[in-house]
């Protein structure tokens, strides 16, 4: 209900900071590569990544308090808004994943951050070298990112009856899409 570039707009409205953007643009990219990987609506669900953290720049202590009004004024879809909602779940949201985009939602937001701090971490300072045994060497470090939920991360994963390896695989190469506008 939504193209993508009015989705970014709309994004860019309530959201300046650049690591921020580099950030929905990852949970973009890696929606649209799930999406692909299940035979799901590609722009769809990277219009929910795009979106997801609408109002996390305006209000990160109530994040996803605001975002319904704020998506409901853009005349966003409610089904649209209960995802964006999931994406929380058990941090700053009582809204359950159900669907297999939120669920994918649920296990690659926190997921992006890792890979992105594992790809800088690297010689190349990228992700197009990036292989899923490097990522879960950084996982097992704890004091690694430590702000990035693991134990969500993995039952996000259990939730889409997915391997581990093959999420970080997957986020890794929806990352790769966009490996220039992220930075990596």
């Amino acid at each position: 209900n939504i193209t993508r570039e009015a989705a970014l707009s709309l994004y860019q409205r309530y959201n300046k900071a650049e690591h921020l953007l580099r950030h929905a643009l990852s949970v973009e990219a890696v929606m649209r590569r799930f999406a692909q990987e299940l035979g799901e609506d590609a722009d769809y669900w990277g219009i929910v990544g795009i979106l997801h953290d609408i109002d996390y720049e305006l209000y990160p202590e109530e994040h996803l308090i605001h975002a319904p009004a704020m998506l409901r004024e853009a005349g966003i879809s409610e089904e649209m808004i209960h995802a964006i909602l999931s994406h929380g779940w058990t941090i700053c949201s009582d809204v359950e994943p159900t669907l297999a985009m939120e669920k994918v939602l649920f296990t690659i937001d926190e997921l992006t951050g890792l890979v992105m701090a594992t790809a800088l971490m690297r010689p190349s300072r990228s992700v197009t070298d990036l292989e899923v045994s490097s990522v879960k060497k950084k996982w097992k470090t704890k004091g690694f990112s430590a702000g990035v939920d693991r134990d969500l991360i993995a039952k996000g994963a259990e939730m889409l009856g997915m391997e581990l390896d093959r999420v970080i695989q997957l986020t890794i190469e929806g990352m790769r899409t966009v490996s220039h506008q992220i930075g990596l």
